[in-house]
C-alpha cells in the first residue's frame, strides 16, 4: 500500500522512494520544507532559473509575439501539442511547438533558439528512431516528411478513403518507427481504423468503429505494433477502451470510465505492453494506474491525487512515467492521504514501488484546456517540457523545460530491451 509521502527537496539526479519520503528519509531530506511552494517570479525569456523544491534547472523557451525564424507565437498560448506527443526528436535536436504558433514551430532541442516555421494541413509525429523525419498522415495520404529540407516522401495514397488522420492527435508509431494507426473515412461512408506499416507498405485489414459503442475519440498502435487501442466516448459520458490485434480481433474491453485515460502507451519490463494513466472508476479512483493491454490486469502506481496527464515519451528511458498534477498545494495540504503533489511535474517509476523524482513546481492555476501542464519528456528523459500560466489565469501560457541528471543504471535499455 502506497502511503502519503511528505514532500522535500530532492538533489538533482536522485530519486527517493515514497515510503522514504513518507518518514522524512532520502537525499535533500529536511524537517524545515515546504509542502506549499512559495511564489517564484516569472523568469525571463531564455533565461535559466532553478526550481527550488526538486533542485532541478528550468528554462522559459516561449514568450508572446515574435520568437525569430518567422516563429510567431499567439499571446493567449504557444505550446508543444499533448503528454503523450513526442515535443523532441529522436536525438533531440530539435523541439517543434504546435499549439497557437503560427505552423510547426521549430527550436534548437538543446537551447531553444528558435530556428524556422512550416506550414502543413497534415498531423505530423516525429520518427522515434530517425531524426531527420517525421511521419505525416492527412488528406488521403501517408508520408514521411524531413522538416530541415522540407522534402516529403509519399508511402500511401488511396482514394477508397477520406480524412485520413493519425490517431486523431493521440497517435503515436511503433517503438520502431515501422507502425502507425490511421483512423479514417471510408468511401462507404463507415469510420474505419487500420495498421499501415511505413517499412513495407503493407495496409493491414479495416476494423470497422461502428461496432463499438458511442462515439471514437481516437486510436494508436501499440508499442510493439500488434495492438492497436481506440478510446471510445458514450452518450453516457463514459470513457471506454478497447483493444484490438492489427489483424482486427477485439481481444479487450475496458468500459469502466476513464480505467485509465488520459495517458500513454509503453512496455514494463517483463515486456507487456500497458497503458498508463489516471484512473476515473472504482477501485482505484483518482489514482494512477497501468493496465496491461493482454489481459486487462491493473496495478496502482500512486494513491488518490489530482493527476491529470501521464507521458510514456522517454522511449529510452524504460521504466519511469512523467505525470502532471494540477490542484491547490494547499488543498492537499490537508488532506494527509492523497498523493502529495499538485501543481507539479514528478517522475514516477513504473514498477509499482512508489519511487519519485519531482521535477517542477508549475505555478499554474486552472482555466482552460490550453493552460494545462501537458508535461511530455524527451527520448532520454533529460529534459521535460511543460506549461504554465504562472499564476495568472486567463494569462499567456508559457513553456518550459527543465533539464534533469539520471544516475547510471544497470540493465537499462531502450523501452522493451535489457541489456545483459
Amino acid at each position: 500500500m502506497l502511503r502519503r509521502a511528505r514532500i522535500v527537496p530532492v538533489l538533482v539526479g536522485v530519486a527517493i522512494p515514497l515510503a522514504a519520503q513518507a518518514i522524512g528519509l532520502g537525499a535533500g531530506a529536511s524537517s524545515s520544507s515546504q509542502d506549499v511552494p512559495a511564489a517564484m517570479e516569472l523568469p525571463a525569456y531564455l533565461a535559466a532559473a532553478r526550481d527550488p523544491a526538486s533542485g532541478t534547472e528550468f528554462t522559459r523557451i516561449t514568450r508572446p509575439g515574435p520568437l525569430g525564424g518567422g516563429i510567431v507565437c499567439r499571446e493567449a498560448y504557444c505550446s508543444h501539442r499533448y503528454s503523450s506527443s513526442q515535443a523532441w526528436n529522436a536525438d533531440a535536436s530539435l523541439l517543434v511547438l504546435a499549439n497557437g504558433c503560427n505552423g510547426l514551430c521549430f527550436l534548437d532541442g538543446q537551447t531553444y533558439e528558435p530556428l524556422f516555421r512550416r506550414a502543413r494541413a497534415t498531423e505530423c509525429e516525429w520518427h522515434p528512431v530517425d531524426p531527420d523525419l517525421m511521419i505525416c498522415v492527412g488528406g488521403q495520404s501517408v508520408s514521411t516528411w524531413a522538416p530541415r529540407a522540407n522534402r516529403e516522401e509519399p508511402l500511401f495514397y488511396s482514394t477508397d478513403y477520406l480524412k485520413l488522420q493519425f490517431g486523431p492527435y493521440k497517435g503515436n508509431p511503433s517503438l520502431d518507427g515501422h507502425r502507425i494507426a490511421v483512423r479514417a473515412k471510408r468511401k462507404d461512408g463507415a469510420l474505419v481504423v487500420f495498421a499501415f506499416d511505413l517499412a513495407t507498405r503493407k495496409k493491414f485489414p479495416d476494423i470497422d468503429l461502428s461496432q463499438l459503442p458511442g462515439t471514437n475519440n481516437a486510436c494508436t498502435i501499440s508499442p510493439l505494433g500488434g495492438n492497436i487501442l481506440c478510446l471510445q466516448s458514450t452518450e453516457g459520458g463514459i470513457d471506454q477502451a478497447y483493444v484490438f490485434t492489427v489483424d482486427g480481433a477485439l481481444t479487450q474491453r475496458w468500459t469502466e470510465h476513464h480505467r485509465p485515460g488520459h495517458g500513454d502507451l509503453t512496455v514494463d519490463s517483463d515486456g507487456s505492453e500497458v497503458y498508463v494513466g489516471i484512473s476515473k472508476s472504482d477501485p482505484d479512483q483518482y489514482q494512477i494506474i497501468k493496465r496491461r493491454l493482454s489481459d486487462g490486469r491493473v496495478t496502482s502506481l500512486m494513491p488518490y491525487g489530482e493527476g491529470q496527464h501521464v507521458s510514456l515519451r522517454a522511449i529510452r528511458r524504460p521504466g519511469w512515467i512523467i505525470v502532471s498534477y494540477a490542484g491547490d498545494p494547499a488543498v492537499v495540504f490537508r488532506h494527509p492521504g492523497w498523493a502529495p503533489y499538485a501543481r507539479e511535474v514528478i517522475a514516477l517509476r513504473l514498477d509499482g514501488s512508489g519511487e519519485v523524482r519531482r521535477i517542477a513546481q508549475t505555478h499554474n492555476v486552472p482555466f482552460d484546456y490550453w493552460s494545462e501542464t501537458h508535461a511530455s519528456p524527451s527520448p532520454d528523459a533529460s529534459q521535460v517540457i511543460w506549461s504554465s500560466n504562472w499564476g495568472n489565469p486567463g494569462g499567456p501560457v508559457l513553456e518550459f523545460v527543465s533539464r534533469l541528471e539520471w544516475p547510471a543504471e544497470t540493465g537499462v535499455g531502450p523501452v522493451g530491451e535489457a541489456r545483459r
